[in-house]
């Protein structure tokens, strides 16, 4: 299987201004090489055969033809390239020059593609030599006795036999830069691949005007764009080409070549990733214009049928941007919304104190630090903040300190109380043995917290501040009626990967402030396993490692990341895990997916009725639209799939 797939190729090959066969051989020699890597989609610049900068040239009827000759050249040398190659050229149809893409598949010309909107500005005036095809409809052309009654439009697509999420459109150059784009008709009519056979001159920061454009048209039509432009053998006179080839998808940038070289682009396209989007934003491709025919599907058939090496990175944290700068501004703006929201809450309901269990982990060492936040946007004193620890039979001495030194360095009202003899007398009560460290032994702790939380929150007329995060609600890893409920979870859609992330901004924004000691508690809160501590240390050591237990939270996040977003399939999520850089075997993997499907099915029940928390943007689970799922679905159709997995079928 190839997971849907699709490694592709943009080429800005080394040429020479108008000799057609140097240039077509060049060509042959870029494809032959793309197919070798296994590209099934290879995309060369506009008037890649001629050159760009030929000027009135075009007007040769020796270059037309020698144009033609060099297409007829490339598509016999490529018969047995299993490939969908698209090349540029100028072709002469009904008395009128056309700037012009065509559609090559195993030696055989599958249709031309014109340029739509000509430049006629700056120092290229293609209004001089071609004219522009404005019509939506094809028509079919004949050049010469070997090129008879080929397709020729805008209203064009190339879909693949096998996989129907497969289908490709094409424009040219400026066709992208302009409001009626043919890309956005195409797109319309089904086509989520759009090439584009460039030649964009250099500028002042050209580059990031072509990335924003991009990045834009992929965003919005929810498709794959492949941008290929002429290289630098192509510059003359006033003008300078980069070979820029960039490579999106769904508005992320998947692979940019460096400018001014010429060496072929690859990446690999998941045309199953962009279905699924589709389909959750309702994105209709059914025909938009007036004449529902007037859109010609033509069919190859490229599908890599073994797994494909990827070209793309897949991500072994795909919560966290793989740019420290751009993960930097990523936590800015996610404490600001999780700050923000609490303190409408907190506005919105005239609270003016807030309770928090602080354990001196992870999870409420986050909530903590958004209180005082949020205490800070509503000018509240950060004294009414009540950081209240409740040591218990797991305790060890560096959580309870941790949570001390924290509750203090925020200046918050630490509170100490201490739940032992309490969970004692209510062992005593349900007749439970206090020797055996069963789940009621550790449950008991869990909702004793909680009844304490609560229970001061309405003393002081507070409200209780949740911390359990996006990754523990999948997993069902919370306490039902414990740590499960509060009054707010501010990290309700923080997974617990990025949390880290968080907590280590907060730890070395407290160091550039001079606030070392905050920061130095921070990073040992960082270093303490994550851990419920519910069971008796070993040696004062915490002897109950949350990890050990339900699985590694860095495999759990990732699985999470392709459930969550995109609905993929168990197979494809361990596909994907096998491409990424995560330090685990494939029967490791393989064990934790099985135990994240059964967690995440059977713990349903307890996020149907979760408080209210702030989805920054990672997804969420909240029950109130963003998750909705049946409290007793089965789980029997995925573990299969992952039961198939591991016989390594």
């Amino acid at each position: 299987m190839n997971y849907d797939f699709f490694k592709v190729a943009c080429v800005s090959p080394d040429l020479v201004v108008a000799d057609c066969f140097y240039n077509a051989e060049q060509i042959i020699l870029n494809v032959k090489n793309a197919n070798k890597k296994g590209a099934s989609l290879i995309v060369f610049p506009e008037l890649s055969i001629t050159g760009f900068s030929c000027g009135d040239l075009f007007f040769q009827k020796t270059l037309q033809n020698q144009a033609i000759q060099s297409l007829l050249y490339i598509a016999k040398n490529t018969k047995s390239v299993n490939a969908l190659i698209f090349v540029g050229l100028p072709l002469s149809v009904n008395n009128c020059l056309y700037d012009c893409a065509c559609a090559l598949y195993k030696g055989e010309i599958l249709a031309f593609i014109p340029k739509s909107n000509i430049l006629s500005y700056d120092v290229f005036n293609q209004a001089r030599q071609f004219s522009k095809f404005s019509k939506n409809q094809n028509i079919y052309i004949s050049i010469d006795e070997k090129i008879q009654n080929v397709p020729f439009g805008n209203n064009i697509i190339f879909t693949d036999k096998t996989n129907s999420d497969f289908a490709v459109g094409c424009e040219l150059g400026q066709d992208l830069f302009m409001m009626n784009a043919p890309s956005v008709l195409q797109v319309k009519n089904g086509a989520n691949i759009i090439v584009n056979l460039a030649a964009d001159a250099e500028k002042i920061d050209r580059q990031n005007f072509r990335k924003n454009m991009i990045q834009t048209q992929s965003k919005k039509c929810c498709c794959a764009y492949l941008f290929s432009s002429a290289s630098n053998a192509e510059s003359t006179q006033e003008v300078v080409f980069s070979s820029s080839k960039l490579i999106y998808e769904n508005g992320e940038l998947l692979a940019e070549s460096n400018l001014y070289e010429n060496q072929i682009l690859y990446s690999d396209i998941d045309v199953g990733l962009l279905a699924l989007e589709r389909q959750k934003n309702q994105f209709e491709d059914f025909p938009q214009n007036e004449d529902k025919d007037s859109f010609l599907k033509i069919q190859v058939d490229i599908s890599n049928k073994k797994n494909p090496q990827l070209d793309r990175k897949i991500p072994s944290s795909p919560f966290i941007p793989q740019n420290i700068d751009e993960c930097n501004e990523r936590c800015l703006q996610v404490v600001k919304m999780q700050a923000n929201a609490l303190a409408k809450r907190l506005k919105h309901t005239n609270c003016k104190s807030a309770v928090i269990g602080l354990s001196g982990g992870l999870d409420s060492t986050l909530a903590l630090l958004i209180t005082t936040m949020a205490f800070d946007l509503c000018n509240l004193p950060r004294k009414s903040i009540y950081s209240i620890t409740m040591p218990c039979f797991g305790t060890t001495d560096r959580t309870y300190n941790n949570a001390c030194k924290l509750a203090n360095e925020c200046g918050t009202t630490l509170k100490e109380i201490n739940i032992s003899q309490s969970v004692k007398m209510h062992f005593q009560d349900i007749g439970q043995d206090e020797k055996v460290h069963d789940v009621t032994y550790e449950n008991s702790q869990a909702r004793e917290r909680t009844q304490v939380l609560m229970d001061f929150a309405n003393k002081i007329n507070g409200i209780v501040i949740g911390t359990g995060d996006l990754s523990e609600l999948a997993l069902g890893w919370c306490t039902y009626n414990g740590d499960h409920m509060s009054m707010y979870g501010v990290n309700a859609g923080i997974p617990k990967t990025f949390m880290r992330y968080l907590v280590n901004w907060f730890a070395q924004d407290a160091k550039s402030n001079n606030k070392n000691d905050l920061g130095d508690v921070l990073i040992d809160i960082l270093e303490t396993p994550v851990s419920p501590e519910l069971l008796p240390p070993e040696e004062g050591n915490i002897s109950q490692k949350t990890e050990n237990l339900v699985g590694p939270y860095e495999l759990h996040d990732f699985y999470l990341y392709y459930v969550l977003k995109y609905g993929f399939s168990p197979s494809k999520i361990l596909f994907l895990a096998e491409q990424s850089d995560l330090k685990y075997s494939r029967a490791e993997k393989i064990k934790w997916l099985k135990i994240f499907y059964r967690r995440f099915f059977t713990q349903q029940f307890k996020r149907s009725c979760m408080p209210d928390g702030i989805s920054v943007g990672f997804g969420s689970l909240s029950p109130r639209g963003s998750w909705t799922m049946p409290t007793d679905s089965s789980a029997n159709v995925w573990l299969k799939e992952i039961e198939e997995l591991e016989k390594g079928e």
